[in-house]
């Protein structure tokens, strides 16, 4: 694990600034990923700052930027004047005990984010002050990615929540903050750290209700027209048309969410001006369930607008299948005359609208993923929505797109007419470095694998040595 997460190139875009020789030497303890980015992104803007490390001769040279030191966490805690950051795990602060007298009297600044939302007990910032009783802990900077930390001054717009107990500290990490291009938010005691630490860890909070409500009006009509146009003819005089499934009977659906969405974007504030004409004031609070639906109108909006988009986009298509299914009948015709078995037209029917549906789903992942990266999208996400995004959506649309060209090349495969001249189809090539990274990803995906993983991540090591890295870090 010497190899950095973050490539050296990713930084290009920070300009360092001259470092301010009058300014207090910073601490960060760690030499991970986050301590790289945060280390670049303080020297950028001016500071001075030293890294220890428990190991820093397996530290890889170049790995962080010009004019930080490299050395070890007792050399840092004595060398250190301003805050230091804390950029270990939490189930690694007992290794940092012997520096209790050196960090005696100092800022220290927990990075830390929670292993997951709602657990009991002290939070990790509470029990690194447990840990360090005659320092100044504060809880800041864990709401902020890596990622961001390299993206320069443009990313000035993201918020950094801040809490400690120890109010001149506090006020010297919010001007900290500032001068990192950031926007500091005050939340008041350590006793906040908690929600600070499960804040990154909330994916989507606003859009649960939305997305389950639109998802039910689209299960509800989908499931409406099945019972309608598929399963009540095929069991009152067995026609067939389950091919409606895939294509037809979703754009019929998608119009009906889309409009029955955006209604409910409306609905909201008319019962809120009922019931104001009711109770004559306006004054009074709404009740909680109509707070939280006037609340959620911007994103019953947008699931409107993507339902009418995919709408539009399903009905181009069935005019496609449409002139598609004339060529069909032609060549079945044609094989019919020379003798030839042809392929059953629920089968082509099926492969149509599947391939289709797969290329149309594609598209629409590969949009949400082109809107997110754009910095006024991307920085209202916090790390593990961006995350969600542009990893887990982003391997759904790598696998919808891969599916779409296997729908399209269906069996043509091995037919020897495909490969004249001994080639192979071009679609065929592009298949395969793409199944390759699903098939990895899938692998990764094994409890057995992916629990190992996970803690090598957090700072496990082969060879029988479950405890803090050479370093003491990895975040």
């Amino acid at each position: 694990m010497h190899t950095p997460l973050l490539d050296s190139s990713a930084s290009d875009g920070l300009e360092p600034l001259p470092p301010d020789s009058g300014g207090p030497l910073m601490g960060i303890i760690g030499s991970g990923d986050f301590s790289r980015s945060l280390a670049l992104r303080l020297v950028a803007s001016g500071c001075r700052v030293m890294v220890g490390s428990r190991s820093p001769h397996r530290v890889v040279g170049g790995l962080f930027p010009d004019g930080v030191e490299v050395r070890s966490q007792e050399e840092m805690a004595d060398a250190a004047e301003g805050p230091v950051f804390v950029a270990v795990y939490p189930e690694y602060y007992h290794t940092l005990t012997g520096l209790r007298q050196q960090l005696a009297g100092k800022v220290l600044i927990d990075v830390s984010n929670a292993a997951r939302p709602g657990t009991r007990g002290q939070s990790n910032a509470e029990r690194l002050a447990d840990v360090f009783p005659l320092s100044k802990v504060v809880k800041a900077f864990n709401v902020v990615s890596a990622w961001a930390l390299q993206a320069g001054a443009q990313d000035g717009s993201r918020q950094v929540l801040v809490c400690s107990d120890h109010p001149d500290s506090k006020s010297r990490v919010l001007q900290l903050a500032r001068r990192l291009g950031f926007g500091p938010v005050d939340l008041g005691a350590l006793r906040a750290s908690k929600e600070i630490e499960e804040a990154p860890l909330i994916l989507f909070p606003s859009w649960g209700g939305p997305i389950l409500a639109t998802f039910l009006l689209f299960l509800f009509f989908y499931l409406y027209i099945f019972l309608r146009s598929v399963l009540l003819p095929y069991l009152d005089h067995g026609a067939n048309r389950f091919s409606l499934l895939p294509l037809v009977a979703v754009n019929q659906t998608l119009p009906a969410v889309a409009l029955v969405t955006l209604a409910l974007v409306y609905l909201p504030g008319l019962l809120a001006a009922l019931l104001q004409l009711h109770r004559g004031t306006k004054y009074q609070r709404f009740p909680r369930w109509l707070d939280r639906w006037l609340c959620s109108r911007k994103q019953l909006g947008l699931l409107s607008f993507l339902a009418a988009l995919l709408h539009a986009v399903y009905s181009m298509c069935l005019t496609l299948r449409r002139a598609s299914g004339y060529s069909l009948l032609d060549t079945a015709s044609r094989q019919e005359e020379a003798g030839v078995e042809a392929l059953s037209g629920e089968q082509q029917v099926w492969r149509t609208d599947l391939y289709l549906t797969s290329g149309i789903l594609g598209f629409g992942v590969l949009a949400l993923l082109a809107v997110t990266s754009l910095p006024s999208v991307g920085n209202a996400l916090n790390w593990r929505e961006f995350t969600f995004v542009q990893s887990g959506l982003g391997y759904a649309a790598l696998a919808l797109s891969t599916l779409h060209a296997l729908f399209f090349g269906w069996d043509f495969a091995f037919f020897p007419d495909a490969y004249p001249f001994y080639l192979p189809p071009v679609y065929l090539l592009a298949l395969v470095l793409p199944c390759l990274v699903l098939a990895g990803r899938l692998l990764l995906a094994l409890p057995c694998v992916s629990a190992r993983l996970g803690k090598i991540r957090r700072g496990w090591e082969s060879g029988g040595k479950p405890h803090a890295p050479p370093g003491g870090d990895d975040v």
